[in-house]
């Protein structure tokens, strides 16, 4: 299921009851403690269950730190209080902490399946159990043999955060040690990059349409921007951001996806299987990365940062030219580009299409001087699509300016009906859809791919907090330009009958 839209919070409706019903879940948080659980995973599971998209269910919190239940319920109260993004009364509130529970570290691999069979004898039938292993990476192997060790494997499914190794090597390391434990259908390695709205917007707009997919091809694209800069620096996360850097823990997980989105060949189906058919093809296309073409940036002050070397050869910014080879894509390059503590934060796609071979307009007019049409994909919540397009400006003289036509989902009525990426994928792995994650071949292929530039890789240049990144962007896409920063803004969602102009 590629799609869920959601009403309102509360019973589930007519729109909300069309979706497979769930079988009755155990769900276990490890990390339960963590931000990720408190920011995220809580908050979702909230929503879910106001949205009436949860089945019958019982959670589980573990984690390195000796709570009680109360406790637990405690934490879990002020993080959906502070970071849910539906309304919150005490009545619901109350009612889902009521169906929560925890475990110490202490109770070993006898106590944490005695407390997943409590958890599930609330439950009416045998429940599904699903793990979500919201902990550091090196704790991972660890909680997949404590799961193993306590025979939890049966009727689960384990959800995997990022990284998926930091290389080849260990990559096949740590797919082993999970199937060693789970079959390869029971993981579920999670990318919320993919469970955005505007994500899956672009198999809709592709697949559902016949005005687009005809021209999704070499003859009429350019060259393609995937752009995801940030103005966060790295925070508390710097040990861990030390010993990985930017191109590990954005670019083979998050944009690399994204890429197979816009490249890959239409699927027999919209099941998982014939999406991650169609993914793994790109995979394989696609070429390994040329040191040569690859920018590595470095903010300045980042090595002062908490947990950061003195000496730290680490980059916060990266930018590389990709190819794919095969017929649809041959010549056509792909720009990808993401950094720390940048100009603005965003996250676009940006379909550069070819300019006419020959122009009959009068020099003057404008033709070619903002460049060439765009279509545009903003994956932030709001969803917002743009197409870019010349026109002809009222008046007596054949003057171009660039205009845009956009759409944006809080501009519908089902605009808040939306599901943050990680209520969905959460549900997905209930529901045991892997449409939206990742496998161990595209993961260990992604890796292999990038093994020259893990083994030889260029300087990491200066660059201002604030800024870009390093000026060296310029001559990697040259004679192109880098879509952002857009000369002109989004559209704000209400707008007047005046012309709106977009950004061209």
């Amino acid at each position: 299921m590629i799609a869920i839209e959601l009403a309102t919070t509360g019973p589930r409706d007519a729109a909300t009851a069309a979706l497979p019903p769930l079988e009755p879940h155990v769900i276990v948080l490890f990390g339960a403690t963590g931000d990720l659980a408190k920011r995220r995973l809580l908050p979702c599971a909230f929503h879910l269950f106001e949205a009436g998209l949860m089945p019958e269910f019982r959670v589980l919190g573990t984690a390195r730190t000796e709570l009680d239940t109360e406790a637990f319920r405690r934490l879990a109260r002020e993080a959906i209080e502070q970071f849910a993004r539906c309304p919150v009364t005490p009545e619901g509130l109350q009612h889902f902490v009521s169906r929560l529970s925890y475990v110490g570290p202490k109770a070993g691999p006898a106590g944490l399946r005695a407390a997943v069979e409590a958890a599930g004898a609330d439950l009416p039938g045998t429940p599904r159990r699903l793990y979500h292993l919201s902990v550091p990476p090196a704790a991972a192997p660890e909680v997949v043999k404590l799961l193993g060790e306590a025979g939890l494997a049966e009727r689960a499914r384990v959800v995997m955060e990022k990284p998926f190794g930091t290389d080849l090597a260990s990559a096949e390391r740590l797919n082993a040690t999970l199937h060693e434990v789970f079959d390869e259908s029971q993981i579920f390695r999670i990318d919320h990059y993919l469970g955005k709205e505007a994500a899956q917007n672009i198999l809709a707009l592709r697949f559902a349409n016949g005005l687009f997919e005809p021209i999704w091809n070499r003859n009429h694209i350019d060259h393609v921007q995937i752009d995801v800069p940030e103005t966060l620096g790295i925070g508390e996360r710097g040990a861990f951001y030390d010993a990985n850097g930017t191109f590990r823990d954005m670019v083979v997980t998050h944009l690399f996806q994204v890429l197979a989105f816009v490249a890959m060949e239409p699927p027999t189906a919209l099941s998982p299987e014939a999406i991650a058919e169609e993914k793994i093809k790109v995979f394989r296309s696609l070429r390994p990365v040329d040191p040569e073409r690859v920018v590595r940036g470095q903010y300045e002050g980042y090595r002062s940062e908490a947990g950061v070397g003195a000496g730290s050869a680490t980059e916060t910014f990266i930018a590389l030219e990709c190819h794919i080879d095969n017929w649809r894509w041959s010549d056509v390059p792909f720009y990808l580009r993401t950094g720390k503590r940048m100009a603005e934060s965003a996250r676009i796609i940006s379909i550069a299409f070819r300019e006419p071979p020959q122009s009959m307009f009068p020099a003057g007019s404008g033709i070619g001087k903002y460049g060439p049409d765009h279509l545009t994909f903003d994956l932030d919540e709001s969803s917002r699509l743009s197409l870019s397009f010349y026109g002809k400006r009222p008046g007596p003289s054949m003057l171009l300016e660039k205009l845009s036509m956009q759409f944006s989902l809080v501009e519908m009525d089902q605009g808040g009906d939306r599901l943050e990426a990680y209520e969905r994928l959460m549900r997905d792995a209930m529901n045991g859809d892997r449409t939206l994650f990742t496998t161990a071949a595209g993961i260990e292929r992604l890796w292999e791919l990038s093994t020259s530039l893990l083994e030889h890789p260029p300087e990491a240049l200066v660059y201002a907090p604030g800024s870009w990144g390093p000026g060296a962007i310029r001559d990697l896409i040259a004679p192109r330009t880098w879509r952002l920063p857009f000369e002109r803004r989004w559209r704000e969602a209400k707008v007047t009958p005046a012309r709106q102009d977009g950004h061209g």
